[in-house]
This record gives C-alpha cells, structure tokens and sequence, in this order.
C-alpha cells in the first residue's frame, strides 16, 4: 500500500479544515481521538476546538426544539470532557454555549409574548349580525379592517373564514378537508412556535462572538501591561506562555526592565532553545533577559518585584492549573512579600472550586531517569509534572481579558458568564445535589 501523500500530523488548524466535508458525529469523534492523543492541546486550542465543533453541531443537526439541542450540546460536553478532563476550558466553552442557548430562548419567548399583546390589542372586536331581520344566534365575521395587521391578522381572518358552517369546506390537493373550527370566535391560546431559523443564526452568532473573545484575548491582556510593568523592575517568569510573552514584549516597547527568565536544568540540555523566541522578543523591546536555574532562584528572589505567571485554568476560589514548577515559585515570593500576577482569558475561568488530584498531569520521566541507570529504574518510580495546582493564597492578582481582579472578584465574573443550572451541571453523567 503506498504511504499517504504529503503525511498527516494531525492538529487544530487541520481539524478545522475537516469541519465542513464530516458529518457532525465524525468530527466529533475525530477530536476525541486528538485530545485522547494530545494532538490538539493547551487551553485556547481546546477552547477553539470545542467551540467549533459545537458551532457544528448548531448549524448541522437536526433538532426541533431546545430541549433538544440542550440534551446534544450535553451528550457531547460529556464526550469531550471525559475525553481529556484536565483541560477544563473544554466544559467552560460547553457551559457557555448552554448559556447562550438558554439566553436566546427566553429572549425569543419574550419576543413572541410581546408581539402576541401588540397584535391583540390591535385587533377589532369581531362584528355581529342578525340574518334576515330574525333572532338567529350571532357569529364571527371577518373584521373590516384588516392591512395593518400583516401576516398574523390575514391567517386569524382566514381561520375565521373556515370556522365559518356557511362558507364551503377547503379541499386539499390530496383529497382531505381540513379540521373546521366550532363558530365560536377562536382567541390564540398559546405563542406562536420559535422560528428556528432564526433561532439557529443567534445561537451561531453567538459562538462566533465567543471564538472571537478566545482569539482576541492576548490583546487585550497586553494592555494592562503599561499599568502593571513599572520602569526598573526585576521581573519573574517561568515557562513563559504566548499571554505572558506578548504581555512583556508590550510593556517593553513602552519601558526598561529586567526579566528573570527561570528554567529547568534539563531545559540546558536541549538541542534548541525553547525559549529562544522569547528571548529575541524581549532583547527586541529592550528588555535585559536573565537565565536562572529552579534551583537557584531564591538567591534572586530578593531582587524580584513581580512575579507573572500563565494559567492553563484558574478555578472558582482562585487556584490555578499552572506549568509544573510555578507553585514553588508563587511560595517562595509569597515568603518574600513579592507579588504574584497571574495571566489568564475568562475562558479558562472554570466554575469548578474544588482540587482534584486527577487534574494534575504527568509526563515522560526520561529526561531525568533513561534505562542506563539501570539499577535505579527496576527501583525507583519516578513521576515527573508537566502541570500543578497552585492554591489561590499564593496569588495577588488576576489580570484577564476583562481587566484586573481580586480572588474575591471572581465569583462575580464565574456568575456573569455561566448559569446557575450550567454550573451544578456534572459532566461525568450525573447533576450535582
């Protein structure tokens, strides 16, 4: 069998030119298989592909009500989620799309109540007659005035026209006549059904809006970086994300200053440097890049002003999902009075408050342990982090696309983008009591 031409390494941006030729159910099994694998990971290319492939499901599947799409948007939170549960932007986009959903219900329900009130207090009271001079019982008739009623008062006049007994039954084209009315004067008892087109276009706008916030959210972080980064100042960074980086390149291009730049000692060992680009960022804006090794960052610490570090997710209390090593950092400058700034969208704000074990996440070993130390490998387990729980205690202040917050500020924000019934929402299966 000949290879497959050009390979194939899966990733986000060739997920995504996948949507549009499957069929919902294959992309979504599709990325299944790539968060199982980690091919598509980190929090905004989880982010991005969770909000895509629900945008899919919005525009592709066949639902009636929103009940419906409810239930599918949960099936699916689950899949994903269970699929790989330490990314927990992954149910934070899920929750955000129920929400929406919810949001334009009950706009479209208050929409069609008002418009029912509008219209019923625009149509004229019905006209009655007496037939040939005689005391014969009163009937419907059609309402004289009918053009600045629109569509509602032509269907409501033509249902009265059927209820009519002495107006001839309507054949259909396949031979049945339709369900008459009694005579009596028939008043619209329940809302007219949601026009799921346009219902289906506002949830669809809706993600859109939300894909939009995702990628916009490095920028708008970076702002704060003028307010927060002062002349001077010794700053602290550990495995600099693309957040962190474009902040510090931002407040370079404005001011001098020093970054500490700590590393892991195997980091040394690499063929490339893995943070040569940010490097070259910093040395562009004028900023002093200094390499420290973990194990000797307390003897810089009392020169450190702030330290910055990314978030993979922050939870409802404020603790942090950071890179492995950046909770004993946050430790040792909480000892020294030195501020700790975390980085992060309000898209990895994640409604869930308490820690678990499982969503720490542990890599190859082999970096520091191989099977040349042979006598050391048959005895001793070795676990290396790749993530860790840093508790909310060690944190001074959150910056997110929305500004500056406090650990008390947010549960404000958890409230203004989640709902109640969204947030008790266990997606493992089961509701929360």
């Amino acid at each position: 069998m000949a290879p497959p031409k050009g390979g194939f390494a899966p990733s986000l941006e060739k997920f995504l030119d996948t949507l549009k030729s499957r069929p919902v159910e294959a992309s979504v099994e599709l990325l299944i298989s790539l968060l199982k694998r980690h091919q598509i990971r980190g929090s905004e290319p989880c982010a991005i592909a969770t909000a895509h492939i629900l945008l899919q499901v919005v525009a592709k599947d066949k639902w009636n009500d929103v009940d419906q799409l409810l239930g599918r948007v949960q099936l699916i939170g689950r899949k994903l989620v269970a699929a790989q549960p330490r990314e927990l932007v992954i149910a934070n986009i899920v929750r955000r799309v129920l929400g929406l959903i919810r949001d334009e219900a009950e706009e479209d329900r208050n929409d069609n109540n008002d418009g029912q009130s509008d219209v019923a207090s625009e149509i004229p009271p019905p006209v009655t007659s007496v037939a040939g001079g005689t005391d014969s019982p009163s009937k419907p008739m059609r309402p004289p005035v009918l053009g600045n009623l629109g569509n509602f008062a032509r269907t409501q006049s033509m249902f009265n026209l059927l209820s009519d007994p002495d107006t001839a039954p309507v054949v259909w084209s396949n031979g049945s006549t339709p369900r008459l009315g009694s005579g009596a004067s028939t008043p619209l008892a329940h809302p007219q059904s949601t026009n799921l087109y346009s219902f289906r276009s506002e949830v669809i706008d809706g993600i859109e809006e939300i894909m939009d916030e995702i990628k916009q959210v490095d920028e708008q972080i970076q702002a704060y970086s003028e307010i927060t980064i002062h002349p001077g100042d010794y700053i602290l960074v550990h495995q600099p994300s693309r957040t962190v980086q474009k902040f510090l390149t931002r407040a370079a291009s404005k001011r001098r200053f020093t970054v500490f730049l700590t590393v892991d000692p195997s980091a040394s060992l690499a063929s490339e440097d893995p943070y040569a680009s940010f490097r070259k960022s910093m040395a562009s804006g004028g900023a002093t890049v200094v390499t420290v090794l973990n194990a000797g960052l307390n003897a810089y610490m009392s020169r450190v002003n702030k330290v910055i570090l990314g978030a993979r997710a922050i939870t409802g209390k404020g603790g942090v999902i950071v890179d492995a090593g950046a909770a004993t950092i946050a430790r040792a400058a909480q000892e020294q009075g030195r501020t700790v700034i975390v980085l992060g969208g309000v898209y990895t704000l994640s409604p869930e408050s308490q820690f678990q074990e499982a969503l720490i996440e542990w890599g190859d070993p082999s970096k520091y342990v191989n099977f040349a130390d042979g006598s050391m490998v048959s005895q001793v387990k070795v676990k290396s982090a790749v993530s860790e729980f840093m508790p909310g205690d060690h944190v001074d202040t959150y910056i997110t696309n929305l500004g500056a917050h406090t650990r008390d500020h947010l549960h404000t924000l958890i409230m203004d983008h989640y709902k109640e019934e969204d947030i008790a929402f266990d997606f493992y299966g089961k509701m929360q009591r």
